[in-house]
């Protein structure tokens, strides 16, 4: 998947993010070709038997496979340093599919319980109706996933950094845990993204993402990916997402190799932010515990930047007074935006117990350290000057 010069070199992946996965058309054009086609015509109905038979290559339908679509993947690809990939219509259409193509009734999944709402919703709820168990595990405590492992066990799950309070888990550890115990290690990747950490170096077998997030990078529009070696996408996920249907649009793939070349840019420009802000953030009456992984003050902060090359763009906080207290700052901000949303060029701010995990039981949410002061920013691309000011601002609003 990744681009070499005539001479055979191999291209650093902030080149390949702007040039990786490139299939230009006779026209020669600079930017990349958009295909807004559903399907396809064939020269003769032998040539449509052949592709069908996958006799001789080409596109057939884009719910199946698509040129830009392709372009996406393939660039993906060459970032992450995986074998293949195949984008989906969303980010949990990324997790549901990654899942889903290789489980079956019987088996067992393994997972951190630190997770997005909707990625717990699909662990804890939804594979148990199709006889798949799930176990929820301290994802920070290795002898728990040790534990944990039975003989039915099919996958190991897990994000890190954690949503929202931004736990760390030893990715490496992990892998070597699913392994031991023949089964494979998914990766939600989103906060960190591809410029901060590579899983699939750590040990990880499988990575996804909602691209919705850092990889569009301002808010437009939908997307995911999974990333795998080509025999993970070839026998399980290919023909799953063939007949299930969950397809990327090429037009939010276009947007999002049009993003992909300036990811690397952005993603450490926000982390740069982002590490100002928590810092002040930590010096500041009125806050509580700041959780972000580039802080000394963060109980895992080596592990992170062990296996991070910044702390990323995500910084969690408590304000005093609870609900009422996070609500008061969070409407006194006029910077910052209120959105559930992350990883745009505008900063983001939301209460995390009634938004995102609002589904969770109270005990679970305390179980997570998810209280009802937590709020999540998500430390966009503004001048960090004019957000400082904005969270001082902000403060001074407090009774």
């Amino acid at each position: 998947m990744s681009k070499t010069t005539r001479d055979g070199r191999k291209l650093k992946a902030r080149t390949e993010a702007v040039h990786g996965g490139t299939a230009r058309t006779p026209f020669g054009e600079t930017s990349e070709a958009m295909f807004l086609t559903s399907g396809y015509v064939y020269e003769t109905m032998e040539a449509a038997e052949r592709r069908f038979k996958n006799e001789e290559p080409g596109f057939i339908y884009s719910r199946f496979s698509n040129p830009t679509v392709r372009m996406f993947e393939e660039r993906m690809a060459a970032l992450e340093g995986a074998g293949d990939a195949r984008a989906t219509a969303t980010g949990m259409a990324a997790v549901t599919a990654a899942m889903l193509c290789y489980l079956k009734a019987g088996d067992h999944v393994l997972s951190s319980r630190a997770l997005f709402g909707s990625c717990r919703y699909i662990v804890d709820e939804l594979l148990p109706r199709f006889g798949v168990t799930s176990t929820l595990v301290d994802g920070r405590d290795i002898e728990a996933w040790k534990a944990g492992v039975r003989p039915n066990t099919r996958m190991l799950f897990l994000e890190t950094p954690s949503n929202p309070t931004l736990e760390i888990i030893d990715i490496k550890a992990v892998a070597e845990i699913a392994h031991d115990a023949g089964a494979k290690l998914v990766v939600d990747n989103v906060f960190a993204t591809p410029t901060l950490q590579r899983p699939l170096e750590l040990g990880a077998d499988v990575v996804v993402y909602s691209a919705t997030k850092h990889i569009d990078g301002q808010g437009r529009c939908l997307g995911g990916i999974v990333l795998a070696d080509e025999a993970f996408i070839a026998d399980h996920l290919a023909n799953f997402l063939r007949q299930t249907g969950p397809s990327l649009s090429p037009f939010n793939a276009w947007v999002m190799l049009k993003s992909l070349e300036t990811l690397d840019l952005r993603v450490r420009e926000h982390a740069r932010s982002a590490d100002t802000v928590a810092r002040f953030l930590e010096s500041r009456k009125g806050i509580g515990r700041v959780f972000y992984p580039g802080l000394p003050s963060h109980p895992q902060h080596n592990l992170a930047m062990s296996q991070m090359e910044a702390g990323g763009n995500i910084v969690a906080f408590e304000v005093e007074g609870g609900k009422e207290g996070a609500f008061r700052f969070a409407n006194a901000l006029q910077v910052v935006k209120i959105s559930n949303n992350l990883g745009d060029a505008k900063s983001l701010i939301t209460h995390p117990a009634t938004t995102t995990h609002q589904r969770l039981t109270p005990e679970a949410r305390a179980e997570l350290g998810i209280g009802e002061g937590l709020v999540r920013l998500s430390v966009g691309l503004e001048d960090t000057a004019d957000l400082v000011e904005d969270f001082e601002r902000a403060l001074g609003a407090r009774p």
